[in-house]
């Protein structure tokens, strides 16, 4: 898709709703949704979109605000809703219900102009069930233009649209499997570690535990590139599109820290390190560095107990007075902090954001991990 007419209508979009966030449904409808439409390569103008489409229900009959069709079948039903509501799970049920009376109608958007929620219908393991596959917001189409590929025409009469869906199902399903049983997934990680390897000098179930949660983050990460094109198509690393979000690494080069390195930046604005100590600075000094800024300006020790364990972590404590868990095993690499306590440092990237993070947290900061993160 074109990313400057989409660009285009996003910031049209967005000055309507600011110039009217009371909009209701008949100016919503022309305003913001039809041209949404118009941009997905559906005509207004033709039989391929049927405006307030009959839907036959058991007790007589009801509409759908709009049916897209291929041929003389509808394929997508399309349901509007003032910009000044939120939309709820009664619309969505509402929406599965119409669907539902149409063998043929395999997708249902339901929207507000500025909110959107897609439904397909899952044949693989429902029977049909209309599952929700994807949910999206008008200002999440500047960064991330690429999920409209799934609701094109083009996309939809092909076939492409099936693809991507039953993707993005498969990850929904991994992602709910490893959220339910993340401690019996943990546990088995460990253990195939240590019969692979034997005991090793580092808490295992912790790291075990922390791969665990990092999948389901690069899960959901995955989940937000919607394209055309497959994931496994070479020369592109899983989940990544044309259009689609900027990694952190990208990020990197909108800060004022344009070279190699790794940076943390805090939402406050204050970037570590600083552009006269960032050359090629280490991620334990950068962690350090960063903790000890939380202590310094937000006083990060008298909003935590001390030892300070992350969340889930039943060994391993974050920070303590000396240099030791209170199992009594050693920090490994221990980052002494500017008020004499100890950092444990010795994690890989994920735990180290993942540290960083929580702690900033703590003090009412969230924190973005630019450069070589």
């Amino acid at each position: 898709m074109d990313r400057d007419e989409i660009d285009e209508y996003v910031q049209r979009c967005q000055q309507l709703i600011e110039a009217s966030p009371q909009m209701d449904e008949e100016n919503t409808k022309v305003k913001l949704i039809q041209p949404f439409l118009e941009l997905l390569g559906w005509d207004l103008y033709s039989t391929e979109v049927a405006l307030e489409y009959t839907i036959p229900m058991a007790s007589g009959s009801t509409h759908v605000d709009y049916a897209l069709l291929v041929g003389d079948s509808p394929v997508v039903f399309v349901e509007a809703k003032p910009v000044r509501s939120t939309l709820t799970d009664s619309e969505v049920q509402q929406l599965r219900s119409y669907m539902r009376q149409e063998l043929d109608v395999d997708w249902g958007i339901l929207t507000n102009g500025k909110s959107f929620e897609v439904l397909t219908k899952n044949h693989r393991d429902n029977g049909g069930e209309e599952v929700s596959v994807v949910q999206f917001s008008l200002d999440d189409l500047a960064d991330n233009p690429s999920v409209l590929e799934l609701l094109t025409k083009e996309s939809i009469r092909s076939g492409k649209s099936d693809e991507v869906a039953e993707q993005v199902a498969e990850t929904n399903r991994a992602i709910r499997y490893l959220q339910e049983n993340e401690d019996s997934v943990t546990e088995a990680v460990t253990e195939a570690v240590e019969a692979e390897v034997g005991e090793l000098t580092i808490d295992l179930e912790e790291q075990s535990r922390e791969f665990t949660q990092n999948l389901v983050s690069v899960l959901r990460e995955q989940r937000q590139f919607v394209s055309e094109e497959s994931p496994s198509e070479p020369d592109k690393p899983a989940g990544e599109s044309e259009g689609s979000k900027k990694t952190t690494a990208d990020k990197s080069t909108d800060s004022k820290n344009t070279g190699e390195g790794y940076i943390v930046r805090f939402s406050d604005g204050k970037e570590i390190p600083e552009v006269k100590y960032r050359p090629q600075t280490q991620q334990k000094l950068v962690m350090g560095a960063a903790i000890d800024y939380l202590i310094q300006e937000y006083n990060l020790i008298e909003e935590i107990e001390i030892p300070h364990f992350p969340p889930k972590a039943r060994k391993n404590c974050s920070i303590n007075i000396e240099p030791v868990h209170p199992n009594g095993e050693d920090m490994r690499i221990p980052y002494e902090l500017t008020n004499g306590y100890h950092l444990h440092t010795s994690l890989n990237v994920r735990g180290k954001q993942s540290r960083i993070r929580d702690l900033a947290e703590q003090v009412g900061l969230s924190v973005e991990f630019l450069g070589e993160w």
